[in-house]
């Protein structure tokens, strides 16, 4: 390893992240030790401070699992599980955050009130009117029928349908993202974006910061800014102390062109969401555009969110769709439905509409996830779902991007299967793609993974569909990819000894943690 190597490695973000919060605990052990004759004292300082810890948690609106995957350890230390608690749990704002974030909800109520339509939809069932009614009333976000919709199957496939949209902005290109890294991806849809900031068109990108720890220098929003002009910002800027903070990340993925054309779905930007650089064997995603009405819906969310980090207003309807695509004419007899989670509102949205799904299957439904660390609730559901004859099935990865988390998804594998419900594992590689369909009539495509995080603590999106025949397109492709997978049985989960059946109880407890 040359000389050059061995400094990027080690002067690398990360590198620099994990040291500085090394010295802070190695500085605060020291500072505890300097104080043991008083120990008595503070070890029932601390005590006091688990037990009121311990009551918040049980007093707050949370997700059970989540609840009992903090008390088990503070009991156990309770010296120290306290404080740490009052690090790193729970969704804390300050004062000035906390308005800020409610204006995010505030500004889509009043910007897309005049499109909430739920119960106009009386021709799609008492069903359909429920989900949107929902969605409507508590994410926010209206229900729309001119829109046509397209998926793709691959990140191969939606990366040149992406960069050929973008080159027929007129007005605005808006991106946001979890994830940039340099490569093939990035590099060509900035030089898209360049040509277009030279244009006239108002372009910005926006992008999670802890996301993009391993692949963006810490300052490379104010840096792309300044070399291309195009505004660029980081959502909640990590820094490497041990202090209150938020446990929360931009997980959203929008690109959005002119108000009328948007892309989400599981594709973040970097080289492996399109099998240019393999990471965990081939790795398999999914898109969805979205064209039409609802592509405004999905501008709103990116505006919001922007006007949060920037702390800005914005005039919203300078930037209305002032035409609709041609493709619009064909969403006419289904309806599509973007929607958002904010993990601060105590409405766990992500989690209800994959409940809301399942809850309407007769027939069949068919999942990918890259993830299946799942609560109570939709363990429950989905046993009994399978149990009163619905087919259900559940693909993931084969090849695991992290190992802990893969230990930990297997491990809710065993009630599942017990139940009747089928799990595949995608031999190729890694499963990234987040989709549902549920009986050729309802499902949905978007970032929101069947774990923690993504339901109660990320900022998520998603398109619900109905009647839709682009969830025909989803429900083939999960039945291709089938079958290259590898059916996971019963048997395979019981022969497990028992220090791996150990290891994966304990995960099982601390779930909502990982």
């Amino acid at each position: 390893m040359n000389i050059k190597k061995l400094l990027s490695i080690l002067f690398h973000r990360t590198v620099m992240v994990a040291v500085l919060i090394i010295l802070q605990a190695a500085i605060l052990l020291v500072v505890m030790g300097s104080f043991s004759a008083y120990f008595v004292y503070f070890y029932w300082i601390c005590f006091a401070v688990s037990i009121f810890a311990v009551l918040w948690i049980v007093g707050r609106q949370t997700d059970p699992g989540y609840k009992i995957a903090w008390i088990i350890p503070i009991l156990i230390f309770p010296v120290f599980g306290g404080m740490v608690y009052l690090l790193f749990g729970g969704n804390r704002l300050s004062g000035r955050q906390r308005r800020k974030m409610q204006g995010i909800d505030r500004k889509m109520v009043e910007v897309l009130q005049s499109d909430f339509k739920a119960e106009r939809l009386s021709g799609f069932g008492a069903d359909a009117v429920n989900q949107a009614r929902y969605l409507e009333q508590y994410a926010r976000c209206p229900v729309y029928t001119n829109t046509a919709t397209e998926y793709f199957s691959l990140g191969d496939y939606a990366f040149p349908r992406m960069l050929r949209e973008l080159r027929r902005a007129e007005r605005y290109i808006f991106l946001e993202y979890f994830i940039i890294s340099p490569g093939v991806f990035w590099d060509s849809i900035v030089e898209v974006l360049k040509e277009k900031k030279a244009a006239g068109v108002d372009v910005r990108v926006l992008y999670d910061d802890v996301g993009c720890l391993n692949t963006l220098p810490a300052n490379f929003a104010r840096s792309f800014e300044e070399q291309t002009g195009i505004p660029c910002c980081a959502f909640n800027r990590f820094r490497p102390i041990l202090a209150i903070r938020m446990n929360n990340r931009d997980h959203r993925k929008l690109c959005i062109i002119d108000g009328h054309t948007a892309f989400t779905g599981g594709i973040n930007l970097a080289d492996e969401y399109i099998n240019r650089k393999l990471r965990f064997g081939h790795w398999k995603d999914s898109a969805i555009l979205v064209k039409g009405e609802a592509a405004w819906s999905m501008t709103v969310m990116f505006l919001t969110m922007w006007g949060y980090v920037r702390d800005m207003e914005e005039d919203y309807d300078r930037f209305r769709p002032t035409r609709m695509p041609h493709e619009a004419e064909l969403g006419r007899g289904f309806y599509v439905q973007p929607y958002v989670d904010n993990p601060l509102d105590n409405e766990a949205v992500g989690e209800t509409v994959y409940l809301n799904l399942i809850y309407k299957a007769k027939r069949y439904i068919y999942i990918m996830t890259p993830y299946l660390i799942i609560s109570d609730s939709v363990n429950t559901a989905l046993c009994n779902a399978a149990k009163a004859g619905v087919d259900v099935r559940i693909m993931t990865p084969h090849i695991p991007d992290k190992k802990l988390v893969f230990e930990l998804t297997r491990a809710h594998y065993q009630p599942l299967l017990e139940a009747g419900v089928q799990i595949y594992e995608y031999t190729p590689g890694f499963v990234h793609a987040k989709n549902f369909v549920v009986d050729d009539i309802f499902g949905t495509v978007g970032s929101v993974n069947l774990d923690y995080r993504s339901m109660f603590l990320h900022f998520e999106n998603g398109v619900c569909m109905c009647n839709d025949p682009t969830l025909l397109d989803v429900k083939a492709d999960f039945l291709a990819s089938q079958e290259v997978c590898q059916p996971v049985t019963l048997a395979q989960c019981s022969q497990r000894s028992w220090p791996r059946r150990l290891l994966r109880s304990l995960l099982r407890i601390l779930a909502p943690l990982l």
